[in-house]
């Protein structure tokens, strides 16, 4: 077993390794030196999808949504309070489906806004349709009441 947890860095995508008895929402980047939790989403496309969601042993809440999608504009302040909630815990992040239709067409993503929680590269759960903030974090909850909780931000 290991003696820490993978994170992959928010801003610059570097996976770094989180001691067990080092709190995940202090850590920083060990190569860009930037906060690996900030408690906001994250903006994923590319090569960088993939790696946050095969790479970090943290869950990651993936909102796949769209510019010009009225119920996805209604749910970033939701997720904007749900990252504040969840982290280190679960990363949010966003996925532009006009930016990366690939990511979007790999998914199976035909309605917008549709939220996908990720473990280990595993798809754990989806659910479609914009909610508030309770409705939310009780999917998240419930989701992650299948023995896959990560404790990142307790001891292991």
């Amino acid at each position: 077993m290991s003696d820490g947890r993978h994170i992959v860095c928010p801003t610059c995508h570097a996976t770094n390794r989180v001691p067990y008895d080092r709190p995940a929402d202090q850590a920083k980047c060990g190569s860009c030196h930037e906060p690996l939790f900030q408690g906001r989403p994250i903006h994923l496309g590319g090569q960088a999808f993939y790696k946050h969601i095969a790479q970090s042993d943290v869950p990651v809440l993936v909102d796949f949504s769209a510019d010009w999608c009225a119920p996805c504009r209604a749910m970033e302040p939701v997720l904007a309070r749900a990252a504040s909630e969840l982290e280190p815990e679960v990363r949010i992040a966003n996925v532009d489906t006009q930016a990366s239709p690939d990511i979007a067409g790999r998914y199976g993503i035909r309605a917008i806004p549709t939220l996908i929680l990720f473990k280990g590269g595993a798809e754990l759960g989806r659910v479609s349709g914009a909610m508030d903030l309770g409705r939310l974090l009780s999917w998240v909850y419930q989701t992650m009441g299948n023995g896959v909780w990560t404790g990142v931000a307790g001891s292991a």
